[in-house]
Parts: C-alpha cells; sequence; structure tokens
C-alpha cells in the first residue's frame, strides 16, 4: 500500500425535514452549523476545524449517499482510483467545488456494495474547543466512526486491511470461528469502521466522540427536558468490546447514532486484535444487559453513486443473526 488513507472524516445523508433535524442536531445534540441553506445543513463537532462532519440532505426518504476518508496526499488519490480501478469496482471524480467546501473528489464502490468518497482537501473553520460559551446539549466533539451491516463480514474486512492498509482492533468470532464483527481503524483508536453480520450493505449507526463519560448522562437529561426520551434506543452503558461508554440514540428519520467516550490506543505495530466470542454477554455490554432487537434488524440503507437508487441489499452467509444469551 503506497497510499495514506487517515481517517473517517464526513457522512452525507438524506433527512427529511431540515427543521427538525436542525433542533434535534444542533440544539439538542450541540452540533455547530457551519453553514446551510435550503436543501442542506453542513454540521461539525466543537473541536473539529473542518469544515463539516456531516452533511444532511433534505429528501423524501432517509438514505446515505456516502461515507467520505480523509487522505494524507492529493496525489493519494490516484493511487486508490488505480487500486479500485483494477478491481474492477466504480470510480468517479468529482472536481474541486463540486460539492460545498470539498477539494477533489475521488468517489467510489467498495466490494460490500458501499458508497465511498476520499479527499485531501476540506476548508478549514475556527475550531470552537475553548469556547465553553457554545457548549451545549450533548457537546459533540468530533466524529468518530461508522459501523456497517454487510452480508460478508469476511469479505469486507480483507478488502479494508489487506488492501486500504486498515488494521483490526477487535472481532467477534462465531462457534466456528468464523468473523461475525470486526472493528477497523486508521487512527490511532479503535475504529473508523466496524462491520456486523446482517443484510445489508447497510448503514447501522455513525459514532460520535463526547468529551467524558458523564456528558453521555447530561445527553439523556438533555434529550428527555426536549421532549426527545423516545429518541433514545440503547444506553447509556459500557462496551466490553472497545471498552468504551456508549448511548445509542436516532433521529427524527429513524438514522442511528452512538454518542461515544472512552476507547484506548491502538497504534503499537505490535498491538494484537481481541477476540470476542458472540455469546459473551460482555462483549455488547460489560455490565450484561442486551442490546434491544431493533439493533440487529434496523440500519439505513446506502444510496448508489451512478443512479441515485437504494443499494441492492442481500442477506447475511453467517446464520446466526444475533447473539444469543439470557441474562
Amino acid at each position: 500500500m503506497d497510499f495514506n488513507i487517515i481517517r473517517v472524516a464526513r457522512i452525507v445523508m438524506n433527512v427529511t425535514d431540515l427543521n427538525a433535524s436542525r433542533d434535534f442536531y444542533v440544539n439538542a445534540l450541540g452540533f455547530i452549523e457551519t453553514e446551510g441553506d435550503g436543501q442542506h445543513i453542513y454540521l461539525r463537532g466543537l473541536e473539529e476545524h473542518c469544515h463539516h462532519c456531516l452533511v444532511l440532505k433534505k429528501a423524501d426518504q432517509p438514505g446515505v449517499h456516502s461515507i467520505g476518508y480523509k487522505v494524507w496526499h492529493e496525489e493519494d488519490l490516484e493511487k486508490i482510483e488505480k487500486l479500485f480501478k483494477g478491481r474492477n469496482l466504480f470510480t468517479q471524480w468529482e472536481e474541486a467545488g463540486k460539492q460545498r467546501a470539498l477539494g477533489r473528489v475521488l468517489k467510489a464502490t467498495d466490494p460490500s456494495g458501499m458508497p465511498l468518497e476520499f479527499f485531501s482537501k476540506m476548508e478549514t473553520v475556527e475550531r470552537c474547543l475553548q469556547k465553553y460559551d457554545l457548549y451545549k446539549g450533548a457537546r459533540i466533539q468530533r466524529i468518530d466512526h461508522v459501523n456497517c451491516m454487510v452480508p460478508d463480514v469476511e469479505k469486507a474486512v480483507a478488502f479494508y486491511t489487506d488492501e486500504l492498509g486498515f488494521r483490526c482492533s477487535e472481532y467477534t468470532a462465531t462457534e466456528d470461528d468464523r468473523t461475525w464483527a470486526a472493528w477497523l481503524h486508521r487512527k490511532p483508536s479503535v475504529h473508523d469502521i466496524a462491520f456486523m453480520n446482517g443484510e445489508g450493505p447497510r448503514l447501522h449507526h455513525i459514532g460520535f466522540w463526547l468529551s467524558d463519560p458523564m456528558s453521555l448522562i447530561h445527553s439523556c437529561d438533555v434529550l428527555a427536558s426536549m421532549g426527545y426520551a423516545d429518541c433514545i434506543e440503547r444506553g447509556p452503558g459500557r462496551h466490553g468490546l472497545s471498552n468504551a461508554f456508549f448511548l445509542y440514540i436516532r433521529d427524527p428519520d429513524g438514522n442511528r447514532l452512538e454518542l461515544y467516550n472512552g476507547d484506548y490506543l491502538t497504534c503499537d505495530p505490535d498491538f494484537e486484535p481481541v477476540k470476542w466470542d458472540i455469546n459473551d454477554p460482555r462483549r455488547q455490554t460489560f455490565w450484561g444487559h442486551k442490546a434491544p432487537d431493533s439493533w440487529f434488524e434496523e440500519a439505513t440503507e446506502f444510496i448508489q453513486q451512478e443512479s441515485g437508487l437504494p443499494v441492492g441489499q442481500s442477506k447475511a452467509v453467517l446464520a446466526q443473526q444475533k447473539p444469543d444469551f439470557v441474562t
């Protein structure tokens, strides 16, 4: 591999009501609205210096247009294009300025059918890290990761690790030692992207970093006080896998978000991936309580970059759809 993907950097997804989404994301969760127009809202976390990490696009129904990765050098884009083309995967160029605040963009589709974007340049803005008077809601700091349901986790992991240079931090194995889920990273934390076994490809959730565990508790209080208590799907709690604190919520269109804090450093070259048994109750929640069925059944579909139509979905390769244990 002769290119450098730095991190997951942005998501573009549909919402059906910009005003309702603005109230939820800006007023309840505390994102900074960098700017907006009649069709888009561009959001970032308090510590982020890039123009945005999340684009909400007005549409008739939910859907995810792309997962965007920032690369180190502009020339990395040509090298990534060559890799995708060599495997007969879709690629397309967008010139600088075609999308708000972005330089030149390489669009691509991975072997699971997920729409990706790679870029090296995005307009920068003032960080609000120490503007504590602007902190409100969940006090979102930055984008951290995405989690995706794919029908063949082992195929997805092989492409991202062997071809794109991601490393595995932790993974879940079935009784016959098949990989049911895996957490992969480029930045030195537990993950930039995770894959889990399920009908897909679909976006399971976007994870956003909070400054401390108590911010998750504060988020619950704010959501409840603003009438969003029903949006809380799972948590707060601590994962066994990743050791992080979590809170899962759904936005007004049902898109799942994770508020996240407390994982660990993974940059040492001799770090070995942590293996979890799928039926270990401490894996998904270290304290033992189960995730709801919606966690394993519901996710947001992707949209094809070529046609604008929903990406076709396939059933999961592995039969077991969720952990099997009683608490």
